[in-house]
């Protein structure tokens, strides 16, 4: 593990923030990649490792164990510079025909070019590894199929060993030692409470016979702490990975990204260079490539010809907004309930408003759709989750939702459509046009603003609500003048 660690291809993750743009606002947020890949490679270990000790019948070996802890700490060897907006938010606008890459698509290559130009293979099989078959094993774990076929789809492990495959990157049900990490590392830098106890989880694991397959379970009093690691999933995502800020702090990046893609090159294999969108494709070159690219674009080499572009100086621009903290302003959000909103909306609708409405250029606003769930869309995951009792260990079921709480939520999934304006002048517009083009297509939200040291609310509700509103208004209570500008539709 020692001799993966000391390449340059690791290293490299010292460079690349775990959250992105998220260290403009949580100060706290200045860990890395490199430090949560070494966190999830132990506690791999550590959960195979008391699978073994507890039931020597499933035969796993210390080749078996070695891979699964190469898994886990090379899982996120393909990421970007800052994180998750490299792949989910630069590449889609930069390189449209390969919107769908992802970083474990990257981790896959950049695993395989650590090997052969670090010279590891010889290293592994002295550790009794045996090559190439573990070496595929490894690569499956990084990124396992979402497949439920009868047919076993894997060549590393026979299916008598599927659940080593639930440990690094868990498609079945999300539970897995990546989360466990990063819930566990997020919450200490942000300073938000984990109410998830990972080490319960693996004191707990059992592995268990399901349909002919083998499945990690847990003990039938663990499902309320399995349902606080999926609450703590959406806390983190509301409260910090999609908050308002980072969001608008990342879309500039993204802006700033895109302005230099072609004008920022880097050497790959064969003396080629790559622009920014086309590193991902040579390794050689993907490894250069980290955070302190913004470094390149905020202070280039004067005897550069990377200084005199127009496009790189905008982004150059973008950039020094961010250090003098002019960041783009953010316009409203409103929650997505109309069952016929399609994701194609905000596009077709918005910016045709407010070019209309504003004579505006469309390119000043900024759509952002956040999508806030339990990990498997509109679906409650411990619903693919098998549980075991103390009485009867080997045995496992489902347990329902009605049966741990009536408190628990009924919807696993929602969506949140916020909007941005990129240039101040124009804030004012384009919350006016929010707030019509809201009110036309029956959107609940609410927008507060200063006016003249009098708060000015404005208030638009769907038909059904309107006589509860006005039922409670006699009740509030505010402290000045309130003006009512608009309470419901037309």
């Amino acid at each position: 593990l020692i001799k993966i660690i000391d390449t340059p291809q690791f290293q490299r993750l010292r460079n690349i923030k775990q959250l992105g743009g998220g260290y403009y606002v949580f100060p706290g947020a200045s860990h890395n990649r490199f430090e949560h890949s070494i966190g999830v490679g132990h506690l791999a270990g550590e959960l195979v490792q008391t699978l073994k000790l507890k039931q020597p019948e499933l035969d796993i070996s210390e080749r078996d164990v070695l891979c699964v802890q190469i898994a886990g700490l090379c899982h996120d060897l393909g990421h970007g510079p800052f994180s998750h907006l490299f792949d989910g938010m630069f590449n889609p606008e930069a390189d449209p025909e390969h919107k769908d890459w992802k970083h474990e698509d990257a981790s896959l290559e950049m695993f395989d070019h650590l090997v052969k130009t670090n010279g590891l293979a010889q290293e592994m099989e002295r550790y009794g590894l045996i090559l190439p078959p573990d070496l595929t094993f490894i690569k499956e774990m990084i990124k396992p199929l979402k497949s439920d076929d009868a047919e076993w789809p894997y060549e590393g492990r026979d299916e008598n060993k599927s659940f080593l495959y639930e440990i690094v990157s868990n498609k079945q049900n999300g539970i897995d030692v990546d989360k466990f990490d990063y819930f566990a590392r997020d919450c200490h830098h942000l300073g938000i409470r984990n109410n998830f106890d990972h080490q319960r989880f693996i004191m707990f694991a059992r592995v268990c016979d399901v349909n002919g397959r083998k499945h990690i379970c847990s003990r039938d009093k663990e499902v309320a702490n399995l349902y606080d690691m999926f609450h703590t999933r959406n806390s983190l995502h509301r409260r910090a990975y999609q908050h308002r800020v980072t969001k608008s702090v990342e879309i500039m990046i993204k802006d700033a990204l895109l302005k230099a893609d072609h004008h920022i090159l880097t050497k790959g294999s064969g003396g080629t260079t790559l622009c920014l969108s086309k590193a991902k494709t040579d390794m050689e070159a993907y490894t250069k490539l980290t955070d302190q690219v913004i470094e390149r674009i905020l202070h280039p080499c004067s005897c550069s010809n990377e200084f005199t572009l127009s496009p790189l100086e905008e982004a150059r621009m973008i950039l020094q907004r961010i250090m003098s903290r002019d960041l783009y302003q953010f316009v409203g959000e409103t929650k997505v309930c109309n069952q016929g909103w399609t994701k194609n909306w905000p596009w077709l609708f918005w910016p045709t408003m407010i070019v209309k409405k504003t004579n505006k250029k469309q390119q000043q606003t900024y759509t952002w759709v956040v999508t806030l769930d339990y990990g498997m869309k509109n679906k409650d995951p411990i619903n693919t989750t098998y549980f075991y009792t103390k009485a009867n260990p080997t045995e496992a079921f489902k347990i329902p939702r009605e049966q741990v709480s009536k408190l628990l939520p009924v919807c696993f999934a929602e969506k949140i459509l916020r909007v941005y304006c990129k240039n101040s002048a124009s804030l004012r517009d384009a919350k006016f046009c929010f707030q019509s083009w809201c009110h036309e297509n029956d959107f609940l939200t609410e927008w507060c603003s200063w006016r003249g040291g009098v708060w000015v609310i404005i208030i638009i509700v769907q038909r059904d609500q309107v006589h509860m509103l006005l039922a409670l208004l006699p009740h509030l209570r505010f402290r000045g003048s309130i003006n009512f500008c608009k309470l419901c539709r037309k």
